[in-house]
C-alpha cells in the first residue's frame, strides 16, 4: 500500500480517466471504490488535505432496511413496511429514487461486505426516530461500521480527518457510547477498571507513534475502511484539489478544471464525473440564504460549501429546494473555550433524554419533548422562536444530573465544574430565580416550569410534551430510573443552565437527480456525463429525519448506483 496520495499531473499535462469523482467523503469514496471494483479507471479528488469530510466526524450509522445483517440478527422487516414508514413521514414519493434506495440498499451493504473492508453490524436496538408512525421499527434498520485499527493504514492514517475534538479525550482517543461510564467511573467495578485501563494503555502506546488514537469508531471507522479499501486497489487520490468548474462540450460534461496544490489542472473523464462534494451544510453563509434566524455554527465539514452545486448549476443543472427543511439539524453548545475543538458540541442523544433536564425559551417555558431526535429538537426551537425568542434555548438541570449523566462537553462524575463555569459554558446559580436572572429568562415562568416538570417526574407522565412516552425517547433515557426513564426532578442546588443553538449536520436541498444519480437539467432530462451522490444530490428524505444514518445510507447507495450505471453505459 502506498504511504502517500498519488501525485497530481505535471504542469501542462492533461489527465484522462474513465471516471472522475470529486469529494472524498463516504459517498465519494464509495463511488470511486465501486468504479474501481467494476474495472473502471477512476480518479478521486478532494479539496482538503484529508479524506472523510463530514462523514469522518459523524456517528457513521447507515439507515438501510431489510439487510442480511438484520435478518441474521433475528430482526423481521420488509420493504413494504419501510416504504409505509417513509410515506407516513415524507408523503408520497416525488420520483423513483425512494424505491430505488429501498430496493438497492441491502445489495449495496452485501456488495461492500463481500468485496471490500467496508463492513457493518446491526445495532441490537436503535429505534426509528419517529417511532409512532406506521411501519416503524425499534431495531434492525440502523447499521454501524465495525471498528477499525488505524495502524493498518500506516503513514496514510494521518490523511484521515479526525473526529471533532469535542468527541475525543486524553489527547485524541475516540470515545464510544459504551466507553463513557467506565472512563468516568473506572473504580465502579473490576470489569470497569480493566476496561478503562485497556483503553488508556492503548491510547498511551498509540501516542508514541501517532498524533491521535488509532482505535477508530463510528464515522472515523467507516471513512478509514473506505480509504483502506481504496488503497488496496491502488485508486489514485488527489488531495488539496478543489473543483473550479465543469467543462461542457456539445451538451455533455466532459472534463473538470481543478486547482491542485494551487495550480490549475484539467481532468478529462471519458465516461462521467460524479459530484460528491458534501452539499452546502458546512457553509454558514450559504445556509443563511435559507435559514432564519441566521446560524452561527455548522457541525458539518467546513469544506462542504456547495462547490458541486455551484459548478453543476453553471452546467445547466436544476436544484430541488422544495423540502420541508433545507438542512438536517442538531442543537449544539458553543465550545470556543476548548483547545483543539471545532467550537460546537452536538447534543445528539446522551443528555437531552435523561431524567432531570428541561429545555426552555426566554419565557422560561418548555417548547418541545427534550428527548426527540436532534433534528426534531431544532425544528421545535425554530417553531417556538416564531413567537418567543428560543435561539439560544437553555438546557436546565441540577448538579445531581451532571454528576450522573454529564452535560454536553462536561463529563459525568467531574469533581469540579469551575473550568466550565469560568468559561461561560455552564451558568451556575444557587436558586432557580438566580439562574433565571443570569440567563435572561422569565423567573416566574422558569419557577413554574420546574415545579410542573417535577410533578411529571413523580407521576411518570409528561402531560405537556409526552417525554418518555415513546420507544425512541426511552431508548436514550436511563433504564434504571423509575417511573419514567426520561423524567426526573430538578430539585437540589446548585442549578445549571447551558445555551444551545441550531446547527447543521448537512444539507437536504441539492441537485435534482434520477434513480441512478444522473444530474437533471431544468427540463427534467439527464445532463450527459454528470452524476451526483451524497449531499450534492437532493435528499430523498426531503428535509425530514426518519432515522439514524439517513444521509450516509442514501449517499453510499446512490454512489453505488451511479458507478453501476456508468459501468453499464447508462
Amino acid at each position: 500500500m502506498s504511504s502517500s496520495v498519488a501525485p497530481a499531473a505535471q504542469d501542462g499535462v492533461e489527465t484522462n480517466v474513465d471516471v472522475l469523482v470529486i469529494g472524498a467523503g463516504a459517498a465519494g469514496m464509495t463511488a470511486a471504490l465501486v468504479c474501481a471494483l467494476e474495472g473502471l479507471d477512476v480518479l478521486l479528488c478532494e479539496k482538503s488535505a484529508q479524506v472523510g469530510g463530514t462523514s469522518a466526524t459523524s456517528a457513521g450509522t447507515i439507515w438501510v432496511p431489510c439487510t442480511q445483517q438484520s435478518r441474521d440478527a433475528g430482526f423481521a422487516d420488509d420493504i413494504a413496511d419501510a416504504r409505509r414508514y417513509l410515506d407516513a413521514i415524507i408523503g408520497p414519493a416525488t420520483d423513483a429514487r425512494r424505491d430505488a434506495y429501498l430496493e438497492s440498499g441491502p445489495t449495496v451493504v452485501d456488495y461492500l461486505a463481500r468485496c471490500t473492508e467496508v463492513k457493518f453490524s446491526v445495532y441490537p436496538r436503535h429505534p426509528d426516530y419517529l417511532i409512532n408512525r406506521p411501519g416503524s421499527t425499534v431495531a434492525g434498520r440502523a447499521l454501524a461500521p465495525l471498528p477499525f485499527d488505524g495502524r493498518l493504514l500506516g503513514a496514510d492514517f494521518a490523511l484521515v480527518r479526525p473526529p471533532i475534538g469535542e468527541f475525543m479525550a486524553l489527547g485524541g482517543m475516540m470515545i464510544g457510547r459504551d466507553d463513557i461510564d467506565v472512563l468516568a467511573r473506572p473504580f465502579a467495578s473490576l470489569s470497569a477498571f480493566r476496561r478503562a485501563m485497556s483503553l488508556v494503555w492503548r491510547q498511551a502506546t498509540d501516542r508514541l507513534r501517532h498524533r491521535r488514537g488509532t482505535r477508530l469508531l463510528m464515522g472515523n471507522a467507516l471513512v478509514a475502511r473506505l480509504f483502506y479499501s481504496l488503497r488496496q486497489r491502488n485508486v489514485p487520490v488527489w488531495l488539496n484539489a478543489p473543483l473550479q468548474e465543469l467543462v461542457v462540450s456539445e451538451g455533455r460534461v466532459t472534463a473538470a478544471s481543478l486547482s491542485v496544490d494551487g495550480r490549475p489542472r484539467r481532468v478529462t473523464a471519458r465516461r462521467a464525473i460524479i459530484l460528491a462534494t458534501g452539499g452546502f451544510g458546512g457553509g454558514v453563509e450559504h445556509l443563511n440564504d435559507y435559514v432564519h434566524p441566521p446560524l452561527a455554527h455548522a457541525v458539518a465539514f467546513a469544506g462542504a460549501e456547495g462547490d458541486g452545486m455551484k459548478a453543476a448549476r453553471a452546467a445547466g443543472a436544476a436544484v430541488e429546494d422544495d423540502h420541508a427543511s433545507p438542512a438536517f439539524w442538531t442543537p449544539v453548545s458553543a465550545t470556543d473555550w476548548l483547545g483543539g475543538g471545532r467550537g460546537a458540541f452536538p447534543h445528539l442523544a446522551l443528555d437531552r433524554a435523561k431524567p432531570g433536564l428541561i429545555a426552555v425559551n426566554t419565557e422560561g417555558r418548555r417548547f418541545v419533548d427534550e428527548a426527540v431526535s436532534y433534528h426534531e429538537f431544532v425544528i421545535g426551537m425554530q417553531r417556538s422562536h416564531v413567537s418567543v425568542p428560543t435561539v439560544p434555548a437553555w438546557l436546565v438541570c441540577d448538579r445531581a444530573f451532571i454528576d450522573r449523566y454529564g452535560l454536553g462537553r462536561v463529563p459525568p462524575a467531574r469533581k469540579s465544574l469551575r473550568r466550565f463555569v469560568a468559561s461561560g459554558y455552564l451558568v451556575e446559580a444557587s436558586s432557580i430565580g438566580e439562574l433565571a436572572d443570569r440567563i435572561g429568562v422569565d423567573a416566574a415562568g422558569l419557577h413554574d416550569t420546574v415545579r410542573r416538570h417535577s410533578g411529571f417526574a413523580t407521576t411518570g407522565v409528561d402531560d405537556d410534551f409526552g417525554k418518555g412516552s415513546t420507544d425512541f425517547d426511552r431508548h436514550n433515557g436511563d433504564p434504571n430510573h423509575r417511573p419514567n426513564p426520561c423524567l426526573g426532578p430538578i430539585a437540589t442546588a446548585p442549578f445549571y443552565a447551558m445555551a444551545v443553538y441550531p446547527s447543521t449536520l448537512g444539507s437536504s436541498v441539492g441537485l435534482r437527480a434520477d434513480a441512478d444519480g444522473r444530474v437533471l437539467a431544468a427540463d427534467g432530462r439527464p445532463i450527459p456525463g454528470l452524476f451526483a451522490c451524497g449531499n450534492d444530490m437532493a435528499s430523498i428524505m426531503r428535509g425530514h429525519y426518519p432515522g439514524p444514518g439517513i444521509t450516509l445510507g442514501p449517499g453510499m447507495v446512490f454512489a453505488y448506483r451511479a458507478a453501476m450505471a456508468i459501468r453499464g453505459g447508462r
